[in-house]
């Protein structure tokens, strides 16, 4: 067995090509069977945010997981397989758990050392295990990780005055208007990005702020918390669209709230200019909304100069925190050792290969006439055959240690196998030693 990550994110990938791979919510439990139902594909759990998509995985084989891996993608999303590749980054094994450890940290995070990213690989997690795509290896590692984020987090404070993206784009409104005081703000989506802004938003002294919410009544528990800010009904988008100085857009939606209908409109109409701020993604405002002259649109991608102006200190915690991930890698890789089945695994995978390497030798003797090409088609699909027959054993056997009757489980799986489990016993002298 070995532990993959691959996925995208604001370090590879512009905003325009992260809101294509964007899962939408009400999919992730359909998009984790089916990753789960490819081959070479043992535990899988995909963590899709504002600024990456990741998926972590157990795999039978590092270059097959890694096919099919890539390959679910670009299906999910419809596009080549090669433009899909150009954008993804991969980890394997211990690369992998390091790079687990760092994003839910947030240390990998635009905003450096933010906690909102905590409870998205907590919720990924708690989805995947609720669709059973996790098992042993990935609810051991998750658990690890979450466990060492917090741990990080209240021991370092490396979140304490960290630059939020929502203070980001209170920081830009700044910069066009200095002075805010007498500034409309309207403020569409009631999630917790939101209530950050209109925090920001209120201490920087803004003379009025309206929020706008699908759900009307998310729009008005926001508002009473905040004096000077109030609730409006969708219908009302239009005319606080007209009034507002600043538009700051954080929601879940998966199309352009804003169109360049819309925004063509508000330039035509108004006498001055409008500053919006987007920070959606899927972005909810069209980016061609940036051509007209009374508009000044941002989006995530725009922000980051503000964010990586106020990361120095927060970066020398980082440095002492890498070796930590480090030796925290050690430690899982060290109790994945000790499940014992593992290698069994290798040996039965070995055991495979040996048959499929035998019978390609005999094959070639009783049809001496085969092309290279057709030899190398027979060996493919024979590999395949193998690794979809091997699929449900493994799975089942790197689930025995956490059973009360493991050693009885595991001596049947080596006895149907014939497995001589001699890597196991000599793995077990090694640790004793």
């Amino acid at each position: 067995m070995y532990i993959l990550s691959v996925g995208l994110n604001h370090k590879t990938a512009p905003i325009e090509v992260r809101e294509q791979f964007s899962f939408a919510e009400t999919e992730i439990d359909k998009a984790l069977t089916a990753l789960q139902n490819e081959k070479s594909i043992l535990e899988n759990v995909i963590l899709s945010t504002c600024n990456r998509t990741e998926i972590t995985a157990v795999v039978d084989q590092i270059h097959t997981g890694k096919y099919y891996m890539k390959r679910f993608l670009a299906e999910w999303f419809g596009m080549e397989l090669e433009e899909v590749a150009s954008y993804l980054f991969f980890h394997e094994e211990k690369e992998a758990v390091k790079h687990l450890y760092a994003v839910t940290a947030g240390l990998d995070s635009l905003v450096l050392g933010e906690t909102q990213i905590l409870g998205q690989v907590k919720q990924a997690f708690l989805q995947a295990q609720k669709t059973e795509t996790t098992g042993t290896i990935l609810n051991q590692l998750f658990r690890e990780a979450i466990h060492f984020a917090k741990e990080m987090h209240h021991r370092t404070k490396i979140n304490e005055n960290a630059v939020s993206v929502s203070y980001a784009a209170v920081e830009i409104a700044k910069r066009i208007y200095p002075d805010l005081s007498e500034k409309s703000v309207l403020l569409i989506g009631a999630g917790k990005m939101s209530e950050l802004a209109l925090e920001n938003l209120a201490g920087s002294g803004v003379s009025e702020i309206v929020l706008v919410n699908r759900t009307e009544s998310h729009a008005k528990n926001l508002a009473q918390k905040f004096e000077n800010a109030r609730a409006v009904s969708l219908d009302g988008l239009e005319m606080a669209l007209q009034n507002a100085d600043i538009v700051l857009v954080s929601t879940s939606a998966e199309d352009y709230l804003l169109s360049e209908a819309d925004m063509r409109q508000i330039s035509e109409t108004r006498d001055s200019p409008i500053l919006v701020i987007d920070i959606s993604l899927p972005r909810n405002v069209d980016p061609k909304a940036a051509d007209f002259a009374k508009v000044f649109l941002y989006d995530l991608d725009d922000l980051e100069g503000v964010i990586s102006a106020n990361t120095e200190e927060r970066q020398k915690i980082v440095a002492r925190l890498e070796a930590e991930i480090d030796m925290e890698a050690e430690r899982f890789f060290e109790w994945e050792k000790r499940l014992g089945v593992v290698p069994l695994i290798r040996e039965l995978r070995e055991e495979a290969l040996l048959i499929q390497e035998k019978t390609m030798q005999s094959l070639e003797h009783k049809l001496p006439g085969l092309t290279e090409r057709e030899y190398t088609v027979i060996g493919k699909h024979m590999k395949s055959i193998i690794n979809q027959m091997l699929k449900q054993p493994i799975a089942e056997i790197k689930e025995m240690p956490e059973r009360v009757d493991a050693d009885s489980q595991i001596a049947i799986f080596k006895a149907i196998f014939g497995l001589s489990g001699k890597a196991e016993t000599e793995q077990l002298q090694s640790q004793k030693k």
